[in-house]
């Protein structure tokens, strides 16, 4: 009697353990990506400048993201005050988990005003920046992104941007 209970628990131990769980497939996780960068700049002159960056993207696949990316910026000084707002599409590609390369297309709408002559203007521009950075997790699925970009329209003389290349420093949620 001992034998077969013993024999009876082992094949009941061993069928209970090599049973297949068939479940319903759980939920695909949210693609959906939300983020951007805050900027802020003091300066000589009373020169103060805020700037916001909000994006949202959605994960085509595990390493590329693609979505729209929007910025408004305002500077004022002793001399001059601007606000520019601009939008556009974005890519990101990512890399052995912490590091990502992107482009990121983005067209300009800026209003200047020069307070020593008395001049306004307005003006349009187009910046396609490339370029790439490093990814930091700071939460469960949060990173801090920094980078460089490089506008590959820049044009010296006729630009209103100082130069071609820019860091960036964003935050993303949902990667």
């Amino acid at each position: 009697m001992k034998k077969l209970f013993i024999s009876l628990l082992i094949l009941t131990t061993g069928l209970l353990f090599s049973q297949v769980s068939v479940e319903t497939p759980t939920a695909e996780t949210n693609r959906w990506t939300f983020g951007g960068g805050l900027g802020v700049g003091f300066g000589s002159n009373s020169y103060f400048n805020l700037q916001v960056a909000p994006r949202v993207g959605y994960r085509l696949t595990d390493n590329v993201e693609a979505g729209l990316m929007g910025s408004v910026s305002w500077q004022s000084s002793d001399f001059y005050k601007s606000t520019m707002f601009g939008f556009g599409p974005f890519v990101n590609y990512y890399f052995a988990r912490s590091f990502f390369v992107s482009g990121n297309l983005q067209h300009y709408f800026v209003n200047y005003e020069d307070k020593f002559y008395d001049f306004k203007d307005k003006q349009q521009e187009t910046a396609l920046y490339l370029g790439g950075g490093y990814m930091q997790q700071i939460g469960n699925n949060s990173f801090l992104q920094i980078g460089l970009m490089y506008n590959v329209l820049y044009k010296e003389n006729s630009s209103f941007f100082s130069g071609g290349l820019i860091p960036s420093v964003g935050f993303v949620v949902g990667l």
